[in-house]
C-alpha cells in the first residue's frame, strides 16, 4: 500500500504547517522521497517542537518558510497553488493551555480560521488534513471510544482543538473546502520533542530510558492507552488526503490498548537497562487526567482501509535507537 499511496503525491504541491515538528518533519521526509514539492511552514517557537535537524538529509528537497500561522498576510500568500495542506501546527501542551489559555486559543482556534479563510478565498480546491486529538473526548464514558462519543474536554487545549476541528468541518460543509480531521492518540517515533515532558509523557520516557534515568509513572500504572508509531500516522494522513470520501469526516486513530506500566516495562527490556517507579499524581496533572482511553478505529478502517502496521515493540525499539544515535540534537 505504501508505495502505491506515495506515488499519488509525486509532483504534487504540498504544504505542511508545523513542518519542522515531529509529525510534520516525518511527513516531509516521506513526501520528499515520493517526489512531491514540499513547503514547510513553522514558527520555530522553542516550546513547540520545531527543530531544523528534523529535516537533515532533505534540506535541498524541501522549501522552508519560517512564519506563524497566525499571520494573515503570510498565510494568504503561502496557500496559493497548494494541492494539499497537512495542517499540523498547534499548541499541544495541556499544562501550558491551563497556564496560558489565551495563547492556546489563538493558535489552535483563531489561527485555524485564518488558514481556512485563506484557502476559501485564495485556493478553494485544496485538500486539507487537520491533526485533531483524542483529548477532545475528555474522560471516556465507554471504551473503545468511537467518533460518536460525546465531547467533554478537561482542559483549555481540548476545547481549542475541538473548535479548530469544527471550523475545518464547517468550512467543508459551508464553503466546499475539502477538509477532514484525524483524532490522533499517543503518536511516538523518531524526531519527537523530548527536551521535557511539556508535550508528551512517552517522549519524556524515551529520554529518561536512554539517559539511564528512572521513569516515573503517575498513579498505579494501570491506566490504559493506545499508541501509534509515526509511520502509521503518516499512512492515515496520506490516505485521508488522497480519498474523496474524507471530506467533512473525522477519524479516530489508535491501536491495541496497553497499560502504562506495561509500556515502561517494555522500554526497560528493549533498552537492556533502566527502571521505573510509581509516584503520586501532581495536583496539576491529576486535575486534567482522563483515566483509561483507547479508540475505536472501525470508521477509518472501513472508509480509508487504514490499519496500523507497526507493532508497539518494534516501534519502541526503533525510537530508542534513534535517540541513542541522535541524542545531542534533541536533549
Amino acid at each position: 500500500m505504501t508505495a502505491d499511496l506515495d506515488r499519488q503525491f509525486a509532483g504534487k504541491r504540498v504544504m505542511i504547517t508545523g513542518g519542522l515538528g515531529f509529525i510534520g518533519s516525518n511527513l516531509a521526509h516521506r513526501l520528499a522521497a515520493a517526489g512531491a514539492h514540499v513547503l514547510l511552514v513553522d514558527s520555530l517557537i522553542p516550546e513547540y517542537g520545531g527543530n531544523l535537524y528534523n529535516i537533515c538529509g532533505i534540506e535541498n528537497r524541501v522549501q522552508v518558510n519560517i512564519s506563524d500561522v497566525r499571520d494573515t498576510y503570510g498565510v494568504n500568500y503561502l496557500v496559493q497553488g497548494q494541492e494539499y495542506i497537512f495542517n499540523l501546527a498547534g499548541q499541544v501542551s495541556h499544562l501550558d493551555s491551563v497556564e496560558d489559555p489565551v495563547t492556546d486559543l489563538e493558535i489552535n482556534a483563531r489561527a485555524q480560521v485564518t488558514l481556512l479563510e485563506a484557502c476559501r478565498r485564495q485556493n478553494p480546491g485544496v485538500r486539507i488534513v487537520f491533526a485533531g486529538t483524542r483529548q477532545i473526548y475528555g474522560r471516556p464514558q465507554y471504551l473503545p471510544v468511537d467518533e460518536r462519543h460525546p465531547l467533554a474536554p478537561v482542559d483549555p487545549n481540548g476545547i481549542s482543538n475541538a473548535a479548530g476541528e469544527w471550523y475545518h468541518l464547517l468550512y467543508s460543509e459551508l464553503h466546499g473546502v475539502h477538509a477532514c480531521s484525524l483524532r490522533l492518540t499517543n503518536t511516538y517515533g523518531p524526531r519527537m520533542r523530548v527536551r521535557d515532558a511539556r508535550q508528551t509523557f512517552i517522549g519524556w520516557w524515551f529520554r529518561q530510558i536512554v539517559e539511564g534515568q528512572e521513569i516515573q509513572i503517575y498513579g498505579d500504572g494501570a491506566q490504559i492507552r493506545d499508541f501509534n508509531f509515526v509511520d502509521d500516522v503518516l499512512d492515515a494522513m496520506l490516505l485521508a488526503a488522497a480519498s474523496p470520501k474524507s471530506a467533512g469526516r473525522v477519524y479516530n486513530l489508535g491501536a491495541e490498548p496497553i497499560s502504562l506500566k506495561a509500556v515502561a516495562e517494555m522500554l526497560v527490556e528493549l533498552n537492556g537497562s533502566g527502571s521505573y517507579r510509581l509516584v503520586p499524581f501532581p495536583a496539576a496533572r491529576k486535575a486534567i487526567d482522563i483515566g483509561d482511553y483507547y479508540g475505536d478505529t472501525k470508521r477509518i478502517a472501513e472508509e480509508l482501509s487504514w490499519r496500523p502496521q507497526t507493532g508497539l515493540r518494534e516501534g519502541l525499539a526503533q525510537t530508542i535507537q534513534y535517540y541513542k544515535t541522535h541524542a545531542r540534537h534533541y536533549w
